[in-house]
């Protein structure tokens, strides 16, 4: 069975201990490297191509979110999860608009923490429910506090719901099987909201969709 190459990235020792210490119970996990700040890790990346990193927002040198814009930049498709103890919304949104697969707090489950590996690995995104009700939470002051000055993008009835069925975590298989379509279809609309809403992944297009007012859950 081929293992899976981590790259933990925090600025306390401890923690990446503790995360080395619970990813090596699982013979799937390997880990790549580790790094203190977004400076090393970036080195790391371009050293070690990881297939995922856990990436914490709060670091010295270079933050969480400024590590996500370089990626960004390189256009660089190794997934990144964030994983830290901030959860503010609007820093959840930021990252899941630069690109992070997914947004875990430390207080995570060992199992919550695999489900969330695995499924960036399959090119997925997994949001924990609790995630998800904070960021459409922020979502809704923002619009009663009139901070939206553009106009949404328009999306189809279907890609609404299709969208909708995305950000609760399903998988486009699941979602053609409860809509009644093939898998090719789904992922057919999914490449016209990502065209609509000028992004390129799940993560982005629920984030941007948020942001903007338009995704109600």
């Amino acid at each position: 069975m081929n293992s899976y190459k981590i790259l933990i990235v925090d600025d306390h020792m401890v923690v990446r201990e503790g995360l080395k210490m619970i990813l090596e119970t699982d013979d799937r996990f390997e880990i790549a490297g580790e790094a203190e700040n977004g400076q090393a890790a970036l080195r790391l990346i371009d050293e070690l191509s990881p297939d995922v990193v856990l990436l914490d927002l709060n670091m010295p040198v270079m933050s969480g979110e400024e590590t996500l814009q370089a990626l960004k930049a390189r256009h660089s498709e190794i997934p990144v999860i964030i994983l830290t103890t901030y959860n503010e919304d609007g820093l959840m949104i930021n990252a899941l608009a630069l690109g992070a697969k997914g947004y875990l707090l430390k207080d995570t489950s060992r199992d919550e923490l695999f489900r969330t590996i695995e499924s960036v690995i399959r090119g997925s995104t997994l949001l924990q429910a609790d995630i998800l009700a904070k960021v459409f939470a922020a979502k809704e002051r923002s619009k009663i506090a009139g901070a939206r000055d553009t106009e949404p993008v328009n999306l189809t009835d279907k890609e609404l719901l299709i969208l909708q069925l995305v950000a609760r975590g399903f998988k486009s298989k699941e979602i053609a099987f409860d809509m009644g379509v093939t898998e090719r279809t789904i992922k057919s609309h999914l490449t016209n909201i990502y065209s609509k809403l000028g992004v390129e992944s799940r993560a982005q297009a629920v984030a941007t969709a948020i942001e903007q007012g338009i995704l109600h859950i």
